[in-house]
């Protein structure tokens, strides 16, 4: 038994939160399949039925609007494996539509998980990483961290200000040997879309705009990624031992961040005005 324990804490350890579906839980059976030992994160882990059957797994409740359960998951997995060695800030959520229509609650719920939530993770990680001296923080953003469509406006803000943050913490985290990626995964084939919020508002002058943008959207999202491709890209930032910063994930992230690189600003921009809402670019005011 202490010959079993000693080797769970050779192993590498990683913490991922939102772990019940998706991309999360591809990456779980990832890392858990490489041979780290992993803290598998979620809400409601009553719930699950399959993950704490695997060796080397820790279930653990957290919800990062709730800094008690990042704290106590933090502490149980280090207790458990000795240390932990990379954390993924993963869990998240989309609200889709207009800006203008969107409700003060909307905008405080998003920005709460997907801007707060990472933020209350490092706060709680960071002091253990300083004191071993090496740490992996991958914050899951998107190709929307980079790039926009119409229709996604509080989505993109939430993905640019963690591509901001992350960015700026691979400078701060040098001294300590602690390194950050970003992981911008195009459209992928989970729950994510079906269970975003919609913005709604009753102002008749955008429902066809809204119509248009998402139906747009919808006719070009033909290029899924299957999360188990996203859990690869994130598996090799963990573990490529580079100072690389940003990895893009899935085809559409190619063409989309691809378009944004190839020229200037104006010519990317009226690239997706006109993939997207072509019907009002001769629109005069």
């Amino acid at each position: 038994m202490n010959s079993e324990n000693n080797n769970i804490k050779m192993n590498k350890t990683v913490l991922i939160t939102g772990t019940s579906s998706g991309i999360g839980r591809a990456a779980v059976l990832k890392f858990n399949n490489e041979g780290w030992n992993v803290i598998a994160t979620m809400r409601s882990p009553e719930k699950e039925t399959e993950l704490n059957k695997l060796d080397n797994l820790e279930v653990i409740a957290l919800d990062v609007q709730k800094p008690e359960t990042i704290q106590n998951a933090i502490e149980t997995g280090i207790q458990k494996f000795g240390k932990i060695d990379a954390i993924v800030n993963n869990a998240g959520f989309a609200v889709f539509g207009v800006f203008e229509l969107s409700s003060e609650e909307q905008v405080s719920k998003i920005f709460d998980t997907n801007v707060y939530g990472p933020m209350r993770v490092l706060r709680a990680i960071l002091p253990h990483f300083r004191a071993q001296r090496s740490g992996i923080v991958i914050n899951i953003s998107s190709q929307g961290g980079r790039i926009t469509f119409p229709t996604c406006s509080i989505y993109h803000a939430t993905k640019f200000a963690l591509e901001g943050l992350t960015e700026a913490l691979a400078y701060e985290l040098i001294p300590f040997n602690i390194k950050t990626k970003i992981i911008e995964p195009g459209s992928t084939a989970t729950k994510f879309v079906g269970a975003a919020e919609i913005t709604t508002g009753g102002v008749p002058e955008y429902e066809e705009f809204i119509k248009i943008g998402l139906g747009n959207w919808a006719k070009y999202d033909t290029m899924t990624s299957q999360p188990e491709e996203i859990a690869e890209v994130i598996f090799k930032s963990a573990t490529d031992d580079t100072n690389q910063l940003r990895y893009k994930a899935g085809n559409d992230t190619e063409l989309y961040i691809g378009k944004m690189q190839e020229g200037d600003d104006q010519a990317y921009v009226d690239y997706m005005r006109e993939r997207f809402i072509p019907e009002y670019l001769n629109t005069k005011s």
